[in-house]
């Protein structure tokens, strides 16, 4: 039986204990512990603890525990808490003076992945990433603590078409209808608040210049010859509305004394970014915005098998490195403009590779009893779309078979890709879920029922070819089901 509690005490204590752990936070899969001295994990046992999938960020302040969903939620909830009652007994510093708990599927400006928390700046040094990666990290920071509402008013928005198109519960539809749309509405205002929060700003007054976007009001506005419309910009003009808010609200800290500071700078902060974003940005976003929907369209249309070889194949190296949710603006952009991403799905064609490599694996290698565990745990959150415990528990400590899934991935976007050639585009009305969940949020030019189907055909082909690539060709030569492939087992990136 799952004992949390000990999982949270055993990864504390490898760690270098409660003193040692800085900041903590999670996303969907990974238990994210800044650590102020990073030889004093030990890694070994680590990865060797039972429920433990994988561990990322050995040798830097930025250490993931791959846990799996589900799981990482009551952990991190449990190691919080060990953290603060060991800040109350010793005043033990856990975080900003104690534990920064960022509850959900999301992160913040202290962010382990994006930067140290303020009390251990000086104190231990920020592991190196590329100024893109860092970027695309933090913007990603802004849009993961969404997912939760944007997957549930996506899979109210499904049921509520289903019932709309088959005419039942007329009474019900229009209240689902609002409901399911509300988020959507004002999702420019969330941006706002929490692209504030990531880059060190007030959050209410990001979301305060972002919620100009969204204003009825803007209709009177005439910005470059035209009137703006309600929403013109989107979630693209909410986080550049923000980000330049934020950019104002520092600038006037810096300058004006406490006396005037409290009046003047939000007043000025929302004057200035506002009428930016009336006289600029919407514009400018809106023109951007429309050229994602553009040229998602016009990808798909004219090199639809070709694109979705492409986002299938190297989507899974994308969430290897962590960078995949970079990716969550333009489903959010395509969501606003169609009612629904046509990239997802293509996207989600990688993790069906991964679960057809996994069960290659686990029939090839039937002496391997600990993978073959590692496997049937793994498989069910596979299944529905969480790549991570499988690519960091089996195909990437074992190299070949994560270029085969890889492969697997190539096949199923080809596939859906195909299909929109043929002017059959299959989306999704939410983020988040893939796989099996996806089916839900599943829809089209041309409704649901050919999405799904089309979905179903991309998944077996995914399953199919992952495996058959796998068994062919992700062992060296010679490796039978008695005998194992020569590996260390360390995933790729790990030190």
């Amino acid at each position: 039986m799952r004992n949390d509690t000990a999982t949270a005490s055993a990864v504390l204590a490898l760690t270098g204990g409660p003193s040692n752990v800085r900041h903590v936070t999670h996303c969907l899969t990974r238990l994210r512990l800044t650590v102020a001295d990073p030889a004093a994990v030990d890694e070994e046992s680590l990865r060797a603890l039972p429920g433990v999938l994988g561990v990322m960020g050995v040798g830097t302040p930025s250490l993931q525990v791959v846990l799996g969903p589900g799981v990482v939620d009551t952990v991190t909830a449990e190691v919080e808490r060990q953290l603060a009652a060991g800040a109350r007994a010793g005043g033990v510093r856990a975080g900003a003076g104690a534990v920064e708990a960022r509850k959900g599927p999301g992160a913040s400006a202290a962010d382990p992945d994006t930067a140290a928390t303020p009390d251990t700046a000086a104190a231990t040094p920020t592991p190196q990433k590329g100024p893109l990666a860092a970027a695309l990290r933090r913007i990603a920071n802004v849009f993961v603590p969404l997912i939760p509402a944007l997957i549930g008013c996506g899979i109210l928005a499904g049921v509520n078409g289903l019932l709309t198109n088959a005419g039942w519960l007329p009474g019900l539809t229009p209240a689902l209808a609002a409901i399911a749309s509300g988020f959507m509405a004002l999702i420019a205002v969330f941006v706002g608040y929490q692209t504030a929060k990531e880059f060190g700003g007030t959050p209410i007054l990001g979301g305060a210049v972002a919620a100009v976007i969204v204003c009825p009001g803007v209709a009177k506005v005439t910005a470059f010859g035209v009137h703006l419309s309600p929403g013109q910009g989107g979630a693209l003009g909410a986080l550049a509305a923000a980000l330049l808010a934020t950019r104002v609200e520092k600038w006037c800290r810096g300058r004006l004394p406490g006396a005037l500071d409290v009046l003047l700078t939000p007043t000025v902060t929302v004057l200035v970014a506002g009428l930016a974003t009336l006289y600029g940005l919407m514009y400018a976003a809106g023109a951007v915005a429309t050229a994602i929907g553009t040229g998602a369209n016009w990808l798909l249309t004219t090199t639809g098998a070709f694109a979705g070889l492409i986002l299938g194949g190297l989507f899974l190296p994308l969430v290897m490195l962590g960078l995949h949710q970079a990716l969550i603006p333009i489903h959010t952009t395509l969501i606003e403009q169609q009612g629904y991403t046509v990239l997802l799905p293509l996207l989600a064609m990688a993790g069906a590779g991964q679960v057809g490599g996994a069960l290659a694996v686990y029939v090839r290698l039937r002496h391997d009893t600990t993978l073959r565990t590692t496997i049937r745990s793994a498989l069910p959150a596979g299944l529905l779309g969480v790549g991570e415990p499988l690519i960091y528990g089996v195909s990437l400590p074992l190299g070949r078979p994560f270029v085969t899934a890889c492969v697997g991935g190539a096949a199923g976007g080809g596939f859906v890709g195909f299909f929109a050639m043929l002017g059959e585009k299959v989306g999704a009305t939410a983020i988040g879920p893939s796989g099996w969940a996806l089916f839900p949020l599943l829809t089209g030019n041309h409704g649901p029922a050919p999405a799904l189907a089309i979905y179903a055909g991309g998944l077996l082909t995914a399953y199919a070819v992952g495996f058959a690539a796998t068994l062919a060709f992700g062992f060296p030569r010679g490796t039978t089901s008695t005998t194992p492939p020569v590996t260390d087992r360390t995933p790729a990136g790990s030190t």
